[in-house]
C-alpha cells in the first residue's frame, strides 16, 4: 500500500512538474486566461451567440484548425473580445476551440506571457469563408472562384495568435494547429 502511494505521488508531481514546464507561470496569465474563459462561454456551444454579437464566417474549415469567425468591430487586443473565433464542426454541432488575435506585425511585448505566433500570409476573405491568398487588393476577383460570392475584404501578411482555450492541445495553448482537431476536418 505505501508502494502505491508513493507511486501516485511522484506520479502526480511528474505530471505537476510537466505541466508547469508547458505553461507560462504568473498569475497574469492566469488571470487573463480567466477573463477569456469567462468571457467567451457564451461562444462554446453553438454560433448563434457569436453571429448575434458580430462575428461571421472568416474561412472555411482550416485543417487541424476549425473554420474561423470573425467580428470586424474588434480592433485591439481585449482579452475579453477575441476577434476571431475557431469552431470545430460535426454533423449540426459547431463547439468553440480557440480564441485567435491577428496583428499586423509581432507585439514588441507579448500581451499574454508565453505567446507563441504564427503567420497567415496576405488573402482576400470573401463572403462565404472562401479564402484566396494574394500578395495584392487588387488581384482579388470581386467574387470567390467557384462559389460567386462576394469579397468581403483582403488583408496584407499577418501574425496570429491563437489560445486553445476550449479544447485540449497536445501542442500547447498557443500552437497553430492541433492535432486532436483532426477528426473535424471534415466538417
Amino acid at each position: 500500500m505505501h508502494r502505491f502511494i508513493l507511486a501516485a505521488a511522484v506520479l502526480t508531481a511528474a505530471v505537476t512538474a510537466a505541466s508547469a514546464a508547458a505553461a507560462p507561470r504568473s498569475a497574469t496569465y492566469a488571470q487573463q486566461l480567466a477573463q477569456a474563459h469567462d468571457a467567451t462561454a457564451k461562444y462554446v456551444d453553438g454560433l448563434g451567440r457569436a453571429k448575434a454579437d458580430g462575428y461571421q464566417i472568416l474561412t472555411k474549415m482550416i485543417p487541424d484548425m476549425g473554420y474561423h469567425c470573425i467580428n470586424p468591430a474588434v480592433k485591439a487586443f481585449d482579452i475579453r473580445k477575441p476577434p476571431i473565433l475557431v469552431y470545430e464542426h460535426q454533423g449540426k454541432a459547431w463547439r468553440l476551440g480557440a480564441l485567435e488575435w491577428v496583428f499586423p506585425q509581432k507585439p514588441a511585448a507579448p500581451p499574454i506571457p508565453g505567446a507563441q505566433y504564427g503567420t497567415f500570409g496576405a488573402a482576400c476573405h470573401y463572403k462565404d469563408g472562401t479564402v484566396v491568398f494574394a500578395d495584392d487588393q487588387v488581384k482579388c476577383a470581386a467574387t470567390a472562384p467557384g462559389t460567386n460570392a462576394k469579397l468581403n475584404f483582403w488583408h496584407g501578411p499577418l501574425i496570429t495568435m491563437h489560445l486553445w482555450l476550449w479544447y485540449p492541445n497536445p501542442l500547447g495553448v498557443f500552437s497553430g494547429v492541433n492535432p486532436l482537431a483532426r477528426p473535424f476536418n471534415q466538417g
